[in-house]
């Protein structure tokens, strides 16, 4: 896991290398075990490495033949793909994964990248072609932002390294702003810097040094044509072999590896699969709060974690760590964050960063597996509907009234959200509705400024976000809302999973998100992978006997709920009324002054929603890098 840096210029001569230490030592963080350089006639790499595969001998920028790279990241099948390229005649110095990427591209140029099984992002220098190649894994895990300007290129890990450089300015895009406000994430490529855009997951570019010209090429998608010929049991069986194998080549490393362990399915499983292949040396971080109930789920966590005969470590963040941490995370972030649980997950990762230099987590199964409550929402309404006027939208009829049912009591704990949904637009065509569903700003543009409102039109955002809601793949409801989560809002939470174990010099592995795992997911059925309604439906009857009984049975999902209302009302109050209290918050022109006061003065419970969190992470990223700048 590192940080990287390239600088691509139309003059004939190196850029110049006080400017690339500059900006790669914004991003030290990432890679604080080393670094290095090389320059080139028209380009420029930086690097800062953190030691994970061959300490000794994988340092970056790595050099074979007339090809040389920066990289970020692990390919998890690198001793295969080693092996295979071995029985071609090639050789290798070290045991590094760098390498084989490096002898992949010598044998199969762009091609290469599909046969990559990890999360990476890298820079390739191909003195041959005099291109650059940069690439970006399957799902976004790793990061990896660029800026067009006057004659040059500029790439880097994070978005703070960019706005180093004197020609990239700091400024507001006020469409990517929107989508935040709506979605708490950006659609695309979209950043919330004007100019700065990201290399999309499944994405390589090809930059023509010559030029400068790119050619984008998109190697992966998720694949929703239906696999009609397999049965459930076959389904189940891959499943299982499938995931063990993720978590068995994702605990290769040359450093102590551990697992993130919230007492949820998702990083339950992974902690108990990992176990298995590190039998009484797995050690396990949680989080959890003094709030009370609502705010801990340690429990669960211990009886996952003494089933496996894994060493527990757990953490509990305060208030007054919430005050002292949230600018500094915002500044690590690049963004908004997309939720508060962006706080408890740093405080694990710090924790865990004291004891391992590597962890595996739960993160994607939700968009996977269909693991969240909106789903079931949505299929309620659509079996009303279906049930009411005798009509099925989809191709397959997946859900009827009578089949969900049971798994309805899923639902408890979000009737005001179930109450919120229903409030207009009943029946309402599939897109619509669950616009309906993530629009977090749904009903409150009275929080913003008219001037802030006319810089956007509502109804193109609406069209960019059924564009991709509509994939023509994807004919069944069911299939439409994962798929959206998959490519949307799964960046999103990547990049805080990305950055809270980054800020930390962890690396954070995801076995979850195994392409091959995904594929196989998105081809099923939908009627398999949600039978009647059931959330994770196909993952329970997978591996659902590896867990401890309250585990599979917890109805009472909460996805790291942390306690900000009842701060608000003590050691929070204070530093929320100064933030959104403050002039510069008051005249930026984004919010209305009169409405913020009105929430902030509004019921404990509605104050600190996610409006609120909006709010507050949209000022202190305005003060950390649009006034600094």
């Amino acid at each position: 896991m590192c940080g990287l840096i390239g600088l691509l210029t139309l003059e004939r001569r190196p850029p110049p290398l006080p400017l690339l230490r500059d900006m790669a030592e914004r991003i030290r963080h990432r890679g604080p075990d080393g670094e290095g350089h090389a320059l080139f006639d028209g380009a420029g790499f930086y690097h800062k490495r953190l030691s994970i595969i061959d300490p000794a001998r994988g340092q970056q920028p790595m050099t074979r033949g007339p090809l040389t790279i920066v990289f970020n990241g692990e390919i998890y099948n690198y001793i295969e793909l080693r092996d295979e390229l071995r029985r071609a005649g090639h050789e290798f110095a070290t045991d590094s994964d760098t390498e084989v990427i490096l002898a992949l591209y010598a044998e199969y140029g762009d091609e290469a990248v599909r046969r990559l099984n990890g999360m990476f992002a890298f820079l390739l220098h191909d003195a041959r072609r005099n291109v650059v190649i940069a690439a970006r894994d399957h799902f976004g895990i790793k990061p990896l932002y660029y800026h067009r300007g006057a004659g040059h290129l500029a790439f880097a890990s994070e978005i703070k390294a960019l706005l180093v450089h004197p020609d990239i300015a700091a400024t507001v895009d006020h469409e990517a702003l929107a989508d935040y406000l709506t979605f708490q994430f950006t659609l695309g490529d979209a950043t919330l810097f004007r100019g700065v855009r990201a290399v999309l997951p499944g994405h390589y570019h090809v930059v023509d040094l010559r030029s400068m010209d790119a050619t984008v090429v998109r190697y992966w998608t998720p694949n929703f044509a239906i696999d009609e010929h397999h049965t459930e049991a076959y389904f189940v069986e891959r499943v299982q072999w499938l995931l063990d194998d993720a978590v068995r080549i994702q605990l290769r490393s040359d450093v102590p590896v551990g697992a993130h362990l919230s007492g949820g399915m998702d990083s339950s499983l992974i902690a108990l699969l990992a176990a298995r292949h590190l039998p009484g040396r797995l050690r396990t971080f949680t989080g959890a709060f003094d709030e009370g109930r609502d705010f801990d789920e340690s429990d669960y966590a211990r009886e996952v974690a003494l089933s496996c005969g894994a060493e527990a470590f757990e953490v509990r963040p305060s208030a007054d760590e919430f005050v002292a941490l949230l600018p500094k995370l915002i500044h690590h972030m690049d963004h908004p964050a997309a939720g508060p649980g962006l706080f408890p997950q740093y405080m694990v990762s710090r924790l865990a960063s004291r004891h391992v230099k590597v962890v595996l987590g739960g993160q994607g199964g939700d968009e996977i597996f269909g693991g969240y409550t909106r789903y079931l929402v949505a299929y309620f309404e659509q079996a009303l509907k279906g049930a009411i006027y005798r009509t099925n939208e989809e191709r397959e009829h997946i859900v009827s009234l009578s089949s969900i049912l049971p798994n309805l009591p899923t639902m408890q704990q979000y009737v005001p959200m179930l109450q919120e949904f229903w409030r207009d637009g009943v029946f309402a065509p599939m897109h619509e509705r669950y616009f309906r569903l993530i629009n977090r700003g749904s009903g409150e543009t009275g929080l913003l400024c008219p001037e802030f409102r006319a810089l956007t039109d509502p109804c193109v955002q609406f069209e960019r976000f059924q564009r991709i809601f509509d994939h023509p793949d994807t004919h069944s409801y069911y299939n439409k809302m994962t798929h959206f989560d998959l490519v949307t809002s799964l960046p999103a939470l990547l990049q805080v999973e990305d950055r809270t174990s980054m800020a930390c010099s962890l690396e954070s592995r995801v076995p979850l998100l195994d392409h091959r795992l995904v594929d196989l997911v998105t081809s099923m059925p939908p009627v398999m992978k949600f039978r009647g309604g059931e959330l994770k439906y196909i993952l329970r009857r997978a591996l659902g006997s590896l867990l401890p009984a309250r585990v599979l049975e917890r109805k009472d999902k909460m996805g790291f709920p942390v306690p900000l209302d009842l701060w608000l009302s003590g050691p929070a109050r204070d530093f929320v009324a100064d933030i959104l209290g403050s002039a510069a918050c008051r005249t930026r022109g984004i919010f209305a002054p009169k409405e913020m006061d009105r929430l902030l003065a509004g019921p404990r419970e509605a104050r600190f929603g996610r409006r609120l969190w909006g709010l507050l992470n949209v000022e202190l990223w305005h003060r950390e890098f649009i006034d600094a700048h």
